[in-house]
């Protein structure tokens, strides 16, 4: 199970190696704050265990689901429950899908 940590766009090699644990799609938890995203995993808790190890901090972080071939985004995710900021799985506030959304087109759908 690979998981990159990314601040530039990834690889294509990359891309292939987070596709490994899911093979269609991409778990993927973003760091608003940071700009940063980690992929890959079979779950987005571990992407999200990679954030917090390197200097994220939870309130900053959001999962969402990418696909390479449709370049859709799923906004649903365990680590989105919080319920002080966001009581559904899926990311309820629209600024926060469109900043998830726009950190992960820069850093995985260009490829």
């Amino acid at each position: 199970m690979i998981i990159h940590l990314l601040s530039k766009p990834a690889t294509s090699t990359q891309i292939t190696e987070m596709l490994q644990a899911n093979r269609f799609y991409i778990k993927t938890t973003v760091d608003l704050r940071l700009q940063r995203l980690a992929g890959g995993g079979e779950m987005h808790s571990d992407c999200e265990d990679l954030l917090l190890e390197s200097g994220s901090h939870q309130h900053d972080i959001w999962g969402a689901s990418w696909n390479p071939l449709s370049q859709d985004i799923f906004y649903e995710s365990m680590v989105n429950l919080r319920p002080k900021q966001n009581r559904a799985m899926e990311i309820l506030d629209p600024i926060i899908r469109e900043q998830v959304k726009a950190i992960i087109y820069k850093l995985l759908g260009g490829v």
